[in-house]
């Protein structure tokens, strides 16, 4: 059986939950989606231990007393069927078919990670991953942690792990220490932003914070048990259990891309100033129309909320107020991308023997010299594993310039019996 709603809402981080809450107030039939056991998204991710943060505890009561949502969590986009509906696979209904008059996409970003020598043993992960397992329980009081990368998230990883017990030994951070200081500084004019990171940097004390370095190799037996680490000219190697390193966000635009939505050079969901996209029936709100954080996630949710449901609200103060919102948080997140830029260091591909593909171990020297991404295919089956691409797809866009290739669903591993669901029309025949 197919079921219909005025509003599907994909996410539900802060832009999903607060485009969910102004659509329910609008009166809209809602189905709010998300592949996570519980709502939060990744910035307010939930888990044994990590009750939900104040902001999400208060979109929660928010949208509790409307009837008119339907919350579907541990559940994922299987494909697009016709011009509004998805196929989905819930952990609770197998698979499900469900139509729409609009469709938000509040789907996010994920981690970019970046190949290094050692960087597939046990024992490392991306910053924001190791997030995500501390909070879903993973043990690490007492281990000797290594935070590497660029950009906010590594403070946000330190602060995770320093509360679960975790000894951080280094950020190491690829901007340069002017360019972080420049930023800083710039905290003065957003007080809620500088005490955050106050709160979680402890103002760094007793710790390394290393600008202008990268990691250049884990080694270890069987896991990760030292890191080495290049500094201007030179190498330092520490002793560490863990090595967590993630290059700032990507845009998950999967979903976008497959229903026809334009997405511009930087990897984001092109939207005008109600978050509408190229698709008049689909919208777009938070991280993956442009990166910028949870404040400006959770405006631009509201407004693709409003603007889907025709809720917008009737006095021009109340519609002004949040653009100015919006613009003001937009502003921030440029100054995040513009003091977090990648450096020629990151950008610069690995020796050939490491490996970019870990799903199907292909290295940076088999496919260095490929056109394309479909010539990397062709010869390697690079980009054709569990991830589609979506970890290797990324630095080999920084690395060789190679656009991102194009979505075919299904997008997630599925179940047959979820391909199979009643209900889907059978391709065409050519």
């Amino acid at each position: 059986m197919t079921r219909h709603f005025d509003i599907v809402v994909v996410g539900s981080g802060p832009a999903g939950l607060s485009a969910a809450h102004a659509a329910a107030r609008a009166g809209a039939t809602v189905a709010l989606l998300d592949d996570n056991p519980r709502a939060g998204g990744q910035i307010w991710r939930q888990g044994p231990g990590h009750a939900p943060q104040a902001p999400l505890s208060a979109l929660l009561d928010a949208l509790h007393p409307y009837g008119n949502v339907t919350h579907w969590p541990s559940t994922r986009v299987i494909a697009p069927l016709g011009l509004c509906g998805l196929l989905l696979e819930s952990a609770g209904q197998g698979g499900v078919c469900i139509t729409y008059e609009r469709l938000i996409l509040a789907t996010g970003a994920r981690e970019r990670l970046l190949p290094f020598a050692g960087w597939t043993l046990p024992g490392v992960t991306g910053a924001g991953a190791l997030q995500a397992l501390i909070k879903g329980g993973m043990p690490v009081r007492g281990e000797r942690i290594v935070i590497a990368g660029s950009g906010p998230l590594l403070i946000a990883a330190l602060a995770t792990a320093r509360k679960a017990g975790a000894r951080a030994l280094a950020v190491v951070e690829q901007a340069s220490a002017f360019e972080v200081a420049r930023f800083g500084a710039s905290l003065l004019t957003e007080p809620t932003k500088l005490r955050q990171a106050i709160a979680m940097t402890r103002g760094f004390a007793g710790l390394r914070y290393w600008t202008g370095s990268i990691v250049r190799e884990a080694q270890g037996d069987g896991r990760v048990q030292r890191v080495t680490i290049r500094r201007g000219a030179r190498d330092v190697t520490l002793d560490c259990d863990r090595v967590a390193c993630g290059y700032g966000l990507v845009p998950n635009v999967t979903l976008a891309q497959a229903l026809g939505c334009a997405v511009n050079e930087a990897g984001e969901i092109v939207v005008d100033g109600e978050q509408r996209t190229s698709v008049d029936t689909v919208f777009a709100a938070g991280e993956c129309t442009g990166i910028g954080g949870a404040e400006l996630a959770g405006v631009e949710g509201e407004i693709a909320g409003l603007a889907a449901s025709g809720g917008a609200p009737t006095e021009r103060a109340a519609l002004d107020a949040l653009h100015a919102r919006r613009a003001r948080w937009r502003r921030f997140g440029r100054r995040v991308e513009a003091a977090f830029a990648l450096q020629d260091a990151a950008r610069t591909p690995p020796a050939d023997a490491t490996l970019l593909c870990r799903c199907e171990d292909v290295s940076v020297g088999e496919v260095r010299h490929c056109a394309d991404w479909c010539e990397a295919k062709l010869h390697t089956r690079c980009g054709m594993g569990a991830c589609q691409g979506r970890i290797c797809g990324a630095a080999a866009n920084l690395y060789f310039g190679w656009p991102a290739a194009a979505p075919r669903p299904p997008f997630s591993p599925a179940q047959i019996g979820t391909l199979m669901t009643p209900g889907i029309e059978p391709p065409p025949v050519e």
